[in-house]
């Protein structure tokens, strides 16, 4: 009996213990372990172009600012391209953590856009060990131009692609952070038939943090041999993110002017080599609509009312 006793004593002690260092007897035991997720593997929506693994959280609202430049080989006379100016405004919702929608107005080509991107897969260790976040992403382009020619039979239809992707990403350290964007783009119309209507392409992109507030960023698409024309180059953008408070900053130098998914995947028209560089920035500026910790509140509220 007084082993017995020596024994509930001791286990007391222990429970005791453990509830003062902010742990449980489960925990100690391993039944307790959490599930670490991995955030911030990119400090945007956005890479520079290409969408990245993150979302907006839910009930948040992310206005979206692109702006890009002419070319710097354009010469003093148009101030190396400061004088001439494309712009795509965005607004970009939170649904849920995992499910994030958005829509688009661009300069270039009077272009209308709107997408949907799902966290399919998220990073994390611990309890459940996932070594990659997985995103699926699809959107739709509406060329708004007036047609170039007007006078034979145009179809809506004509207007529109669509872009399909899997975003796959790691965060590999607290300041590496590296993606793979498998990619098709569909155009219900081309020039001609010998130009395929699918086309097939490979990104990749990155994030090199180097201060608290400041990282470098860079992407890259390859299309596949033989689907677009011969005049369209493939696409690579560098860039600084700037991080200041209520909002990040995205300085960047890309070869491409079109800032929608089918206009910088498949019609860039730029060379580095020949100094067809656009300088540009995004402004994204978050605004919490839906507060969900207000809601959990007057959740609980109502419940203990009732």
């Amino acid at each position: 009996m007084k082993k017995f006793a020596g024994i509930v004593f001791l286990f007391i002690g222990i429970s005791l213990s453990a509830q003062d260092d902010g742990e449980s007897l489960l925990d100690l035991l391993g039944e307790e372990e959490t599930t670490n997720y991995a955030t911030a593997s990119f400090k945007a929506t956005r890479i520079i172009n290409s969408p990245s693994i993150e979302n907006v959280s839910e009930g948040v609202l992310d206005f979206r600012i692109s702006h890009r430049f002419g070319r710097v080989n354009s010469g003093a006379q148009e101030f190396f391209g400061l004088d001439a100016a494309t712009i795509r405004l965005g607004l970009d919702y939170g649904i849920t953590d995992r499910l994030m929608v958005g829509i688009g107005r661009s300069t270039v080509q009077k272009a209308v856009d709107g997408f949907v991107k799902y966290k399919l897969l998220r990073q994390s260790t611990g309890k459940k060990n996932m070594p990659i976040t997985l995103s699926l992403y699809s959107s739709m382009m509406i060329n708004w131009q007036d047609w170039p020619e007007p006078e034979r039979e145009n179809y809506f239809t004509s207007r529109l692609t669509y872009t399909y992707q899997v975003l796959i990403g790691r965060k590999f350290s607290k300041s590496t952070s590296l993606m793979l964007m498998p990619t098709m783009v569909h155009r219900n119309l081309v020039d001609n038939t010998s130009i395929a209507n699918d086309v097939y392409a490979i990104g990749i992109g990155g994030r090199q943090k180097i201060t608290s507030r400041l990282a470098i960023t860079a992407e890259y698409y390859y299309v596949l041999p033989d689907q677009i024309e011969e005049i369209y180059t493939n696409s690579l953008s560098v860039g600084v993110d700037i991080e200041t408070g209520g909002h990040v900053f995205q300085l960047h130098m890309t070869n491409s002017l079109g800032m929608m998914d089918k206009q910088y995947i498949t019609e860039t028209t730029g060379e580095w080599g020949a100094g067809d560089i656009h300088i540009g920035f995004n402004i994204s500026r978050v605004f919490t609509i839906k507060d969900r910790n207000k809601d959990k509140v007057e959740k609980k509220k109502e419940k203990d009312d009732w």
